[in-house]
């Protein structure tokens, strides 16, 4: 068997960044650090956060009063933030960047009394922090049935923006399916599908013509490894979602020789090299590392505040 590892994969400028900013705050304030949901959509990363000393909660009131309180990649409500401060908790924001200019946008709009269209998966970390960040008309479209029922009162004001992690391919025929319907809709200036889902995305439909079964490393809660799962799958090549190599079923293995291997965003390399240990156990004998985007984005750190 051969295996050909797909490039780019695993962990993005923003997932860096916000796992940093985790691992800053427990050296500058010291165990416990606190953090609303989970920093990022992995186990292992946030099991080894929780290690040295990070929290990980599902709600503000489970947090003491006057704690440091870091808010996760996927970024929140302004009505958490509000909530944090009358809670007196002392808050850090680890949002992508990506994300972020999501926000801004959706205010834009708002504020020159726009309806946002925010194309996504409802109950998603990130779609409920945009849809949050809204202070006027706002909606969230999962399906063309969403579109279908839509209905606005002035077609011509209305505009749209997308979770960062979603398919290409989805997005885009419900894009098609809001300009066919508002013709005069705003249009961002650039898809706000982030860049490393993209090449993710990219690099696996590349790949998919060269293997006969794909792994995909990543949460089974991450919608971005979920996405390159779908993409493989969808282009005909058995295609399945691990968390770690202990996952892997060796009855897939069975009349396959050629094996593609990504992993998700919020995926560490550590994973994907014990994903290819496994299978070299299980007999692949070769292992090609394929070329593909390079990827030079880097996020800046936030500066930590000496809190009182």
């Amino acid at each position: 068997m051969e295996i050909f590892l797909a490039n780019p994969r695993g962990f993005c400028a923003g997932v860096k960044r916000a796992i940093a900013v985790v691992n800053q705050a427990l050296e500058k304030y010291g165990a416990p650090v606190y953090v609303l949901h989970e920093i990022v959509h992995n186990t292992h990363v946030v099991g080894s956060l929780a290690d040295k000393g990070a929290v990980f909660v599902e709600s503000l009131e489970d947090i003491p009063s006057g704690s440091v309180t870091i808010f996760s990649a996927h970024g929140v409500a302004k009505a958490v933030e509000d909530r944090a401060g009358e809670l007196g908790l002392h808050t850090i924001d680890a949002t992508c960047p990506l994300v972020s200019r999501v926000h801004r946008r959706v205010a834009r709009l708002n504020k020159i009394d726009y309806d946002v269209l925010i194309i996504g998966h409802k109950h998603h970390p990130e779609v409920e922090g945009t849809y949050g960040r809204a202070h006027g008309k706002v909606h969230v479209l999962s399906s063309p049935e969403d579109i279908e029922q839509l209905d606005i009162v002035d077609p011509g004001k209305v505009g749209y923006v997308t979770q960062t992690t979603l398919s290409m391919d989805d997005a885009g025929r419900l894009i098609d399916q809001l300009k066919q319907k508002y013709p005069k809709i705003d249009i961002p200036d650039r898809t706000d599908i982030c860049y490393a889902t993209q090449n993710r995305q990219s690099a696996v439909r590349e790949l998919a013509k060269k293997v006969d079964l794909f792994l995909v490393v990543g949460s089974k809660n991450s919608s971005n490894s979920n996405r390159l799962r779908e993409v493989a799958s969808n282009l005909g090549v058995r295609a399945y979602l691990i968390d770690t190599a202990d996952e892997i079923d060796p009855a897939w293995l069975q009349s396959t020789q050629k094996i593609g291997i990504t992993a998700g965003a919020s995926a560490p390399e550590i994973l994907v090299a014990k994903v290819v240990a496994r299978l070299r156990g299980l007999g692949a004998a070769r292992i090609l590392e394929m070329e593909g985007t390079k990827e030079s984005t880097r996020f800046a750190l936030p500066v930590l505040p000496d809190f009182a």
